[in-house]
C-alpha cells in the first residue's frame, strides 16, 4: 500500500465512526418511536427469578411481611412492590401516581428502605398511604437481594412468585394504563 492509499483510508476513517454512530443512534430513536426501547430502564438482574426470601417488621399502624406473604397475596393477584424512603424526593413525586393506581385496585405494598419508622410514618401522613401493608428494610439487605440501585423502585410479582416486571424510578401517570393491565 503506497503512501497516498494509507492517508486516504486514514482520512476515511472518520467518516466510518461516524456513519456507524449516526446508524446506531437512528436504531435507537426507531425503537423509541415503536415502543421496543425504554431510555430509562437499565434493567435488573432479577426480572424473570423468583423473587428473593425475606421476612421484614411492620412500619406500625401496618404489618411487616415476608416473601412468603407476598407469594400468597400474589397467587390471587399480582402484587406491585414498590421500595420508597422518607428521604427520596422523587419518591413524594410518585405518591399520587401510587395512590391512583392504588384506587384502580392494584396490590400495592411498599418497604420504606433505610428509614426511621417516625419518618416514614411522616412521609405517609404528609403524601398519603397507597400501601395495603408496609414492611421496614432498615438494614438494606432486602434492597441488596432485589438488586436495586436506589428509592423508587417498583417490581411486580406474579402469581408463580416471580419478579415478572421492574421500573427503577418513580411511577408517572402515563406509566398507570401499563401497570393496571399487568395485573390482570
Amino acid at each position: 500500500m503506497d503512501a497516498i492509499a494509507r492517508r486516504r483510508l486514514l482520512l476515511l476513517a472518520p467518516l466510518g465512526v461516524v456513519a456507524a454512530g449516526g446508524a446506531a443512534f437512528w436504531a435507537m430513536l426507531d425503537r423509541m418511536q415503536s415502543g421496543r426501547f425504554d431510555p430509562h430502564d437499565i434493567g435488573n438482574p432479577m426480572l424473570g427469578k423468583p423473587m428473593p426470601s425475606f421476612n421484614l417488621p411492620a412500619v406500625a399502624p401496618s404489618q411487616g411481611f415476608s416473601s412468603q406473604d407476598v407469594r400468597a397475596a400474589a397467587a390471587r393477584k399480582p402484587v406491585l412492590l414498590n421500595f420508597f424512603a422518607s428521604w427520596c424526593v422523587p419518591c413524594a413525586a410518585e405518591a399520587e401516581s401510587l395512590a391512583a393506581l392504588a384506587g384502580q385496585g392494584v396490590q400495592l405494598w411498599g418497604i420504606a428502605y433505610k428509614d426511621k419508622p417516625e419518618k416514614t410514618r411522616a412521609f405517609l401522613d404528609q403524601y398519603g398511604n397507597p400501601y395495603a401493608r408496609i414492611a421496614a428494610d432498615s438494614t438494606g439487605s432486602t434492597f441488596i437481594d432485589f438488586g436495586l440501585y436506589g428509592v423508587p423502585e417498583n417490581f411486580i410479582i406474579d402469581a408463580t412468585g416471580h419478579i415478572a416486571w421492574h421500573l427503577a424510578g418513580p411511577v408517572s401517570e402515563p406509566m398507570i394504563p401499563k401497570i393496571v393491565s399487568l395485573q390482570s
